[in-house]
């Protein structure tokens, strides 16, 4: 193991430094583990350092967060915490324990244990080894299931046989790690894998780990590869019981790929795309309003998430048709894209075409886009106007003039709203 840790550089080997520091002075033992031990050994970047400690968790990352100034945030119920770094770096750090579950699908009985333990629970081999971070002992890989064997065969592994049926979200897991690694879910994990679906083990579990698992999944590189296989050996039934996915979504999907870098490039300075709401939104799509109402609310998204994907499935269809003719003004592209969020809008370019939708969303991006105005209430109210709804009235008049070209400086703004007053005066 020495040749990994020497590829770990940086923030994040000061991080390990420091954390070998506080296992040596309170005398807790303490391991890398999980995904970030996973990601070491494959070579992948991992920026979420996973710890396991012998002892107390909480205690030991009270004196980590100490020694970084770094902020935390403590789970009592599962030994564990979280310390928030500054950019992307995150430590998750557990106390080593045991789990048992009460019933398919239920949360597990947390009580204390060793390590070896801690890496019985784990869901997959690949993810239940360990390596003291303690300088001298971190050449001694700990791998109980042979988690190394199978991350060097490319295999996805549980670790018994009822893993799936004490926790099904294993299920998704699974399907998530294959793709994203190009690895393969060994033959009697497959079956059981299978069985459990059968076995409708998924709709056990609460409608909000459901959705986490699926975010994740959506977030990942690539989502296509993902959906097929989900949708190949699950089906989306568990997601509601009138989803499907075919041809129609699989090439939607392709397309949201291609707008996705498209908006990336051309407009760094935009707030950041939520990604996965795109495409969940695409898998959505093809059911009934009430239905994706009902499928949200189950599954929990906050309101904004939910508003957005209602608001495309409630508007596509007119604002394609109407977007989509020849000749369309500036002032209407504005007014009706305007109000829409970035997702929404990357997802009607996604979904059509036509080449004058996609030309007026270019340059709604490019020139419409947050167009303000020079005159503000000071100038109506210096030319005798005075505060209400007329206020708005006139601004809307000259937006909609100077999205169309028709004035483009302060003092054509001014003349404008004089001719306005008189009118209507």
């Amino acid at each position: 193991m020495k040749k990994y840790f020497k590829k770990i550089t940086g923030e994040l080997k000061e991080i390990i430094i420091l954390a070998a520091e506080v296992s040596r002075e309170a005398n807790m033992p303490a391991y890398l583990v999980g995904g970030f031990l996973r990601d070491l050994i494959l070579g992948v970047k991992n920026f979420d350092i996973d710890i396991a400690v012998e002892g107390s968790g909480i205690i030991f990352a009270q004196r980590l967060a100490k020694k970084l100034k770094s902020e935390l945030r403590v789970h009592e119920r599962f030994g564990t915490a979280t310390l928030i770094l500054d950019g992307l770096l995150k430590v998750d750090i557990a106390t080593t324990r045991k789990e048992k579950y009460p019933c398919c699908a239920c949360l597990p009985v947390v009580s204390c244990g060793l390590l070896e333990d801690d890496l019985m629970r784990r869901d997959f081999t690949i993810n239940a080894m360990a390596v003291s971070i303690v300088r001298g002992d971190e050449q001694k890989l700990i791998d109980p299931f042979g988690g190394r064997d199978d991350l060097s065969a490319g295999r996805i592994r549980i670790l018994h046989d009822l893993s799936f049926k004490d926790d099904p979200t294993r299920i998704l897991r699974a399907i998530r790690f294959e793709q994203r690694f190009n690895f393969k879910i060994e033959p009697k994990t497959l079956f059981l894998l299978e069985d459990a679906v059968k076995n409708g083990l998924l709709d056990k579990v609460s409608p909000h780990r459901i959705r986490d698992e699926l975010v994740l999944m959506l977030k990942e590189h690539d989502p296509l590869k993902q959906v097929k296989r989900l949708n190949n050996l699950c089906a989306l039934s568990f997601i509601s019981k009138k989803l499907k996915a075919g041809k129609s979504t699989y090439d939607l999907f392709k397309s949201i790929d291609k707008e996705i870098l498209w908006f990336t490039k051309n407009f760094p300075a935009h707030r950041q795309l939520d990604t996965w709401l795109i495409y969940f939104t695409a898998l959505l799509a093809p059911l009934a309003p009430g239905e994706i109402k009902k499928t949200t609310s189950r599954l929990g998204l906050r309101k904004g998430e939910e508003k957005r994907i209602i608001s495309y499935c409630q508007s596509s269809r007119r604002l394609i048709q109407f977007l989509s003719k020849k000749g369309v003004l500036p002032s209407r592209i504005f007014f009706m894209l305007e109000p829409l969020s970035y997702e929404t809008i990357i997802l009607l370019k996604s979904a059509s075409q036509n080449k004058y939708l996609k030309r007026y969303i270019t340059d709604f991006l490019e020139i419409y886009n947050g167009m303000r105005l020079y005159v503000s209430g000071n100038d109506l109210h210096g030319l005798g106007v005075l505060p209400g709804p007329r206020y708005q009235k006139i601004f809307a008049k000259v937006l909609e003039a100077k999205l169309n070209g028709k004035v483009r400086t302060l003092q054509g703004e001014l003349g404008l709203i004089r001719e306005l007053i008189k009118i209507t005066d």
